[in-house]
């Protein structure tokens, strides 16, 4: 198994950046570029990796009292991660996300990984700012 995590402070208020991060609808707008989301029923969901052009059956929870997204596929035991906003005394929030790769064939390695969870962030805080935060 391989685990990855990164964190960025963002100023907003927790409930605002969680809004936004769990916001199905939206999901593209902050995921990795390659990853697409189509919800089905709540928490089934699909996810298509435009590098290996596969859908993956996936599940995806928020708990919104927690200020956590929980996420992973469903048959295959390939992949979980989640991400928490935790608020700081200055109004600001801090958002960790973390991957775990159980299934080295879904790893794409720790420097595309690193890269992509950090453009990621950088576009749910500008989706949380106003931004925009759309694909380019």
């Amino acid at each position: 198994m391989t685990e990855y995590e990164r964190s960025r402070t963002m100023r907003a208020q927790p409930e605002q950046v969680f809004d936004q991060a769990a916001d199905v609808g939206r999901l593209d707008a902050w995921l990795p570029r390659a990853l697409h989301v189509h919800a089905e029923d709540l928490p089934a969901v699909t996810v298509h990796e435009d590098r290996t052009d596969q859908d993956t059956a996936a599940l995806l929870s928020a708990r919104r009292e927690q200020m956590r997204l929980e996420w992973g596929t469903r048959e295959q035991g390939a992949y979980a991660g989640w991400l928490q906003v935790a608020g700081l005394d200055s109004g600001a929030s801090e958002v960790t996300v973390h991957l775990s790769f159980f299934d080295d064939s879904h790893d794409p390695g720790q420097r595309a990984v690193a890269e992509a969870l950090d453009d990621s962030l950088r576009r749910l805080e500008e989706q949380v700012r106003g931004g925009g935060g759309e694909r380019g």
